[in-house]
């Protein structure tokens, strides 16, 4: 990971071990001699290629970012100071991690063996899946250097080895790791759940953006390690990296995966089976809830029974068959999906099957999970800060879980709440209802941040009435709060009332 990045705690299962027993026969033992030296022989040349890739296609990112306060939007912390790794793809570009550079205030890079630091541009940035790419404009950085080539999802237990410039040192780092195994996990700086492939390899702080490479071919992409614990890392492997550089040459910096939108639970109760008209050799997940905004919306139904998918067969625990023996969860297959394909869901319903064709998109989230390479929005009237709500403003305050299950209704919708009262006279008795959410202005429902503001300063009475959902409610006289609330921004040096976005 990126120096200052947060580490990522998952649960850690047994690796399987091979056992031999008993005394080995000389020529058993012969042959073995022979067999460890050909595998010697040919990680040797694996190893020496990844070096000859580290010393001419592996670079160090030095980053300079400074991150919006949470809790008071109008104004970002202090700059901060990190570094991480990167690797030089085709088209003069540079791959690394988007935690590598979120919040970016100024990058530079510098490749093996040269002092010089070269400032680099954030072409393009994937935060879902932790990818961003990099461009220099210098031909002096250029020279000598050479692009690595994307190959497959290595196989269980075979080699891999992690280049990059991981923290203990200034200088490039080459680690020996095995695969153990691969399957969808949830990405910590994105809280995304997308392939992985899980090494045992320490992915230290500096090694985030570094490839992890096979023969002379890059496997995959480190970006994060597991907490206590010296020999987990996990990289993104390279069907969601060339998702990634896919849609970015497609569609430019604009990036996002798709997905169904739907809520659903695993169907391995026999009784279950027998309650939704299932013959013995089906299999499938039960939807219990479709987002609005999903393409299936108006489409699937509550108590549909998903089968397939582009006539792949999706088991009861939700997994589908991936490579020889393996599976992997369902999702995968809607994850490596471009916006707007067409996919083909097959389901049950009622005891009768169906078959639709859906074009797949991305699904916006009502609560962002992340916020990242942009300010805050907020409104601030008689001293009311009002934000719309996200999973980091979520994560600091007390409001109750199931705020989280909360569906849209529409695009564009927002959950508006007081993050904080600013005190004075006018909102005496009021300073306690932060965390709360506004549902109404003036019995108006609130739809996002800038209907808030336009319900706001677009009244046409002198009462504004604000009800919460806590069932209780704030009464203002819009000529006195509206008077007051320059001066209340002065008090709190407070640069403006409202962020960016909002004032237009």
């Amino acid at each position: 990971m990126s120096s200052g990045s947060v580490r990522f705690l998952i649960l850690r299962s047994s690796r399987s071990l091979s056992y031999f027993p008993g005394a080995v026969t000389p020529g058993i033992a012969g042959s073995f001699r022979g067999y460890s030296s050909v595998c010697a022989t040919e990680e040797k040349s694996t190893k020496d290629s990844a070096i000859d890739m580290a010393l001419n296609s592996v670079v160090k990112v030095f980053c300079r970012s400074s991150k919006p306060s949470i809790l008071q939007p109008w104004q970002k912390k202090f700059p901060q100071s990190s570094t991480g790794s990167g690797f030089v793809i085709s088209g003069n570009k540079i791959l690394t991690n988007a935690h590598v550079v979120a919040d970016h205030t100024f990058v530079q890079v510098r490749k093996h063996g040269s002092p010089a630091k070269y400032t680099a541009k954030v072409q393009a940035v994937g935060h879902e899946c932790d990818l961003a790419i990099l461009e220099i404009d210098s031909k002096k950085f250029w020279e000598d250097m050479k692009p690595l080539d994307l190959g497959d999802v290595p196989a269980l237990n075979e080699t891999v080895f992690v280049v990059g410039y991981p923290r203990g040192g200034d200088n490039i780092s080459i680690t020996k790791g095995v695969v153990n195994r691969v399957e969808v996990t949830k990405y910590s700086h994105s809280k995304t759940k997308l392939m992985t492939t899980q090494i045992d390899a320490a992915i230290n702080n500096g090694n985030s953006g570094g490839p992890v490479v096979m023969g002379n071919k890059v496997v995959g992409v480190a970006f994060q390690g597991l907490s206590n614990s010296e020999s987990i890392g996990y990289i993104i492997p390279t069907p969601v990296v060339n998702h990634f550089i896919t849609n970015v040459e497609e569609n430019g910096q604009s990036f996002a995966f798709s997905s169904l939108g739907i809520s659903f639970q695993n169907m391995e109760n026999a009784e279950i089976h027998k309650r939704f008209k299932m013959s013995p050799q089906m299999t499938g997940i039960l939807i219990t809830k479709i987002n609005r905004l999903s393409s299936a919306y108006g489409i699937l139904k509550k108590d549909d029974v998903l089968l397939s998918i582009d006539d792949v067969s999706i088991d009861n625990d939700s997994t589908v068959s991936f490579r020889n023996k393996e599976r992997i969860n369902f999702s995968h297959l809607i994850s490596m999906k471009k916006p707007s394909e067409t996919t083909s869901l097959k389901v049950l319903r009622e005891g009768k099957e169906h078959k639709f064709d859906i074009n797949i998109k991305p699904v916006e989230s009502l609560i962002p999970v992340y916020q990242y390479d942009k300010l805050p929005s907020y409104y601030i009237f008689a001293g009311f800060v009002f934000i719309p709500l996200t999973k980091p403003y979520f994560d600091l305050c007390n409001m109750s879980d199931s705020v989280l299950e909360t569906m849209p209704k529409k695009s564009g919708e927002q959950i508006v709440v007081i993050s904080q009262v600013l005190e004075d006279d006018i909102n005496v008795g009021y300073t306690s209802f932060d965390d709360s959410q506004v549902k109404k202005v003036n019995g108006v429902q609130v739809e996002n941040l800038k209907h808030l503001r336009q319900l706001i300063e677009e009244c046409s009475t002198e009462d504004l009435r604000f009800e919460l959902d806590t069932d209780k409610a704030i009464f203002l006289n819009k000529k006195s709060a509206k008077k007051v609330s320059s001066k209340i921004l002065k008090r709190y040096a407070i640069p403006s009332a409202m962020s960016k976005d909002l004032r237009s």
